[in-house]
């Protein structure tokens, strides 16, 4: 009875897991995977909340057999060997979170990607970490800035996949960490580093990806968090009022959504004079779509259109040193009495 119970001991240790979350891509930039990624997404209450009688026909009739075309075009401009550039990122971001928590903590400690939508799912990620002997985990977003429709959307799904299990871990959630200084550190730090390796300063443009404006109005936190990271990196970078603006881009159907937005924002700016424009993008952890594509090329051509003559963005922060090392104090913050 005591050998088996050691061995029971052996094989279930009391270990400890960090699920870092991101919001997921397709497997492929084809037209039916990408509509495979675009029918969870946007099936998902949290991201469109219109009641389901007006929103399903809409989805199934009309976005979900031609917004695929246009967006496998898109995705394809930016695919790398490895994949999507956000599953690429995300991976190397977790593995360099791993070694340094791991080298701080042991074997004790397991770290594990999933993402909200697509693979690696959320609940495989559970279950690779469960079946490692993780007893209790703490789940990391990497949205800087809490919204619903996206950390929301993390823990509705993580509480859905432990909700299906005969045992649960104790489980702690990270619900942002906008203002946190090692991150705030970080992305002045990538702002300045861009900018010397240019040789020059110019407008710096805070573009956040968009939300729609009720919610905010029913009591999301997100735009205020924007623009709290906006106002400490402006500090940390010394700007004064009329060196950056801020914005948001990435529209979806025809709701009002948080203003102004970055074409109006790019359009004004080339109207003033302002010639050369640093794009970056504090709500993206890692670079996607929304940037490689949406900023770095459409961004581009509008400005250009405008009367611009540079549009140039900033990586977002990926598996950057000093990300992970932000990211790994954040983590350590969070586990105290667990370590």
């Amino acid at each position: 009875m005591t050998a088996s119970w050691h061995q029971h001991r052996r094989r279930r240790p009391n270990g400890i897991g960090v699920l870092v979350v991101n919001l997921g891509t397709p497997d492929s930039p084809s037209y039916f995977a990408v509509q495979r990624y675009l029918r969870e997404f946007l099936s998902d209450r949290r991201v469109i909340d219109t009641s389901r009688l007006i929103w399903l026909p809409i989805l199934y009739g009309f976005v979900l057999p031609f917004r695929p075309i246009k967006t496998v075009r898109n995705y394809r401009r930016i695919w790398m060997q490895g994949g999507s550039p956000l599953s690429v990122y995300s991976q190397r971001l977790t593995a360099k979170l791993s070694l340094l928590l791991q080298a701080r903590f042991g074997d004790r400690l397991r770290v594990d990607l999933g993402m909200t939508y697509g693979k690696p799912s959320l609940a495989n990620a559970i279950q690779s970490l469960v079946g490692q002997g993780v007893k209790k985990m703490l789940v990391l977003p990497l949205y800087p800035q809490y919204c619903s429709s996206t950390t929301g959307s993390v823990f509705d799904r993580t509480c859905l996949a432990l909700r299906r299990r005969v045992w649960q871990p104790e489980t702690r959630f990270v619900n942002g960490y906008y203002d946190d200084a090692g991150y705030i550190d970080a992305l002045a730090g990538s702002i300045r580093d861009f900018w010397t390796e240019a040789g020059e300063r110019s407008h710096l443009l805070f573009s956040y990806h968009g939300v729609p404006a009720v919610y905010v109005a029913e009591g999301d936190p997100y735009q205020e968090q924007t623009l709290a990271t906006t106002r400490l990196v402006v500090s940390r970078l010394g700007l004064a009022q009329s060196e950056w603006s801020h914005c948001y881009q990435s529209r979806f159907g025809s709701v009002v959504w948080l203003q102004p937005y970055t074409e109006d924002t790019l359009r004004a700016l080339a109207k003033r004079g302002v010639r050369k424009v640093t794009v970056v993008s504090p709500s993206f952890a890692a670079d996607c779509l929304e940037t490689l594509e949406e900023v770095a090329i459409e961004y581009r051509e509008k400005f250009l259109q405008f009367g611009g003559e540079r549009l140039s963005l900033v990586p977002a922060l990926n598996n950057d040193n000093r990300h992970v090392e932000a990211l790994a104090a954040i983590v350590r913050s969070k586990l105290q009495g667990w370590l």
